[in-house]
This record gives structure tokens, C-alpha cells and sequence, in this order.
């Protein structure tokens, strides 16, 4: 197939797969819960460095196969590139299927995501399929017992945890949400990692303005509120590093070396206010 002949073909795919119909029975919360479940995943796997291709109703085109494009899929060993050029995964491309899917079920169908899907998704020898069933709070897991089999088997919970092999992670349902676990830690999204360093910085500010009234209320505890406000401001270092790495930005030496020196909390709240949504540290030192 000459690279037009495949191009033409990847747009009959996703011509055929635009389906404004189902996609509006779906709906937002359907498509909050899919956005927030690969937000989680692509930080996580940012974070640890592993190697985890990870992409949302991208077409899947297996040889001899009608394609599908799965909510989530993960292919193990092949990196997520920054800008990905890909419009589909075509299988006899890139030499290898998929290793795991999720799929969000909400008011879709019911029979497709917990029936024909199993069974096909099985005949492809997806090693791992889970459903996330939004509309009863409910967890699906799947896994196939050995490479060459063709039915799956169904995960059985730990403690209200199913247990995923290819994402070295656990999935549960926490409340009306469907959350991932790295051992007993919780995964987190950007909203929430943004949430909880903004309440650090507030916490870590009234530390600081609390320490410094009371050394101007009693030169006696002058030592104590010295002590308090170094560790508000160790504090807010390590948040700013902490918000920096967690984005992707580079912190090199003498970067880390002017931040780990900045005495000034008004400056490093600041930086840590510009390092939630920069895009490169420049941003976040500017001024």
C-alpha cells in the first residue's frame, strides 16, 4: 500500500467512525469520566518514566477486522511521543496490538461493552480489557489466562480493587468515580495535583505570616518563628520543584540553585502560581 493509498484509507476509517449520534448519548459525564481516567494515567506514566503508549478513540485497525476505536488503549513498550502524528494504530504498521482498553460505559451499549466486546476483544488477544460502567458505579475486569488463549477470564476484586498487570495499577470505584491506585497511593489529575498545591500554598503563606507576627509580638520567640517560617519556605521550594517536575519542566542546576537561594516568599509564590500553567521555566522566573 503506497503511503496515499493508506492515507486515504485512515480518512475512510475515521469518516466511519463519526458517529455525531452516539456520541451525544454518551454525553459530558461520560466523557469527564474517559478525559479524567487518561489524565490520570499519562501523569502517572510521565511521572515514573515507563515506557506506556497511551490514546483516547483512536482508530484500531487489526488485518481482516472491522475497525473499532476503544475510549482508552495502552500498548506497553512503545514511548508516548509529545505531538503524535498518528490518526489510527494500524496493527500491520506498527507490529504489535493493543495491551490493554478501557471503555467508559454510560447510556451507550450496554451489550457491546459487556458482551460483544469481551468476545472480540478476547479473539484479538488484547491481553486486558476493563469497563468502567459510569451509570452503576461498577468495575468490569478482564484478563486473558495465558498469550495464545481466546476467552477471557473475569478479574476478581481485592478489597473492591481490580488488579491490572499491564499498568502495574489497581482500579476501583471511589465514590461516584472511578480512581487508579499505584500500590496504596492514589493517582491523582491535573485538577486535583492543582488543587492540593494551591491549598499548600495558601497553608504554607499563613505559616509564614504566622511566624512572622510572633516574632513582632515577643522577641522571645523570635527563635521558634525563625525556625517556622525556613520551614514555610523549604516548604514552598519543594512545592515549586515539586509542580515544576510533575509538568515537565527542566529545572537545570543553576535554575534549582536560584530557587533553593530565593529568601523572598511573595517570589516564590509567585513562581509557583506561573509553574501551574508555564510552559517552560523562563515563564516561571520571569520578573
Amino acid at each position: 500500500m503506497t503511503p496515499a493509498e493508506r492515507e486515504r484509507l485512515l480518512v475512510q476509517i475515521l469518516d466511519a467512525l463519526s458517529d455525531p449520534k452516539s456520541a451525544m448519548a454518551e454525553g459530558r459525564p461520560h466523557h469527564k469520566a474517559k478525559g479524567r481516567a487518561i489524565d490520570m494515567l499519562t501523569l502517572h506514566f510521565g511521572t515514573t518514566g515507563r515506557a506506556i503508549y497511551l490514546a483516547e478513540e483512536l482508530a484500531v485497525l487489526y488485518p481482516g477486522e472491522e475497525v473499532f476505536a476503544p475510549d482508552i488503549l495502552a500498548v506497553l513498550d512503545v514511548p508516548q511521543p509529545e505531538d503524535d502524528p498518528r490518526m489510527a494504530w494500524v496493527v500491520a504498521d506498527e507490529g504489535r496490538g493493543l495491551s490493554m482498553v478501557l471503555e467508559v460505559l454510560h447510556q451507550g451499549d450496554r451489550k457491546k461493552d459487556l458482551v460483544a466486546n469481551v468476545e472480540r476483544y478476547a479473539r484479538l488477544g488484547i491481553p486486558e480489557y476493563f469497563v468502567y460502567d459510569r451509570l452503576r458505579q461498577q468495575v468490569h475486569g478482564y484478563r486473558l489466562p495465558a498469550p495464545d488463549a481466546e476467552r477471557y477470564q473475569r478479574i476478581v476484586p481485592q478489597m473492591g480493587r481490580y488488579a491490572s498487570a499491564v499498568l502495574g495499577l489497581d482500579l476501583a470505584v471511589v465514590g461516584d468515580r472511578l480512581q487508579f491506585f499505584y500500590g496504596m497511593a492514589e493517582l491523582f489529575g491535573s485538577a486535583d495535583l492543582i488543587g492540593r498545591l494551591k491549598g499548600m500554598m495558601a497553608s504554607l503563606e499563613s505559616r509564614a505570616e504566622q511566624a512572622q507576627a510572633q516574632a513582632e509580638q515577643a522577641q522571645a520567640q523570635a527563635e521558634q518563628a525563625q525556625v517556622q517560617a525556613e520551614a514555610a519556605m523549604a516548604g514552598l521550594r519543594e512545592a515549586l520543584l515539586a509542580a515544576l517536575a510533575m509538568r515537565g519542566i527542566p529545572c537545570p542546576d543553576e535554575a534549582r540553585a536560584r530557587l533553593l537561594a530565593c529568601q523572598d516568599p511573595a517570589t516564590l509564590q509567585r513562581w509557583l502560581l506561573r509553574a501551574m500553567s508555564a510552559r517552560s521555566l523562563d515563564e516561571v522566573l520571569a520578573g
